[in-house]
């Protein structure tokens, strides 16, 4: 169940590119961010993910895929958009 809205949702090429490479579905990555799993982030990150949440402030989570390849979800601060892309393409 979802915890807060993802908005519009975009991903960059990289991380489309990725996903197909691992034949990988985005919908996994955004139910997991939207219902609270951080994924692989240290457990400072993932406090600061619980109270950006209840601070109305932006939200990443970490996933990895089959291949090893990292992908990040991003949710701004405003609820308007999550964005789903590779780390070096921050």
């Amino acid at each position: 169940m979802a915890r807060f809205d993802l908005g519009c949702i975009v991903a960059t090429p990289g991380a489309l590119e990725a996903m197909e490479a691992n034949q990988t579905s985005p919908y996994e990555f955004l139910r997991r961010h939207s219902a609270g799993d951080w994924g692989e982030l240290e457990r400072e990150d993932k406090a600061e993910n619980d109270w950006a949440l209840v601070r109305g402030l932006r939200i990443l989570s970490a996933y990895s895929m089959p291949d090893l390849t990292r992908i990040w979800v991003i949710t701004e601060a405003d609820r308007s958009a999550t964005t789903i892309l590779l780390p070096e393409e921050y």
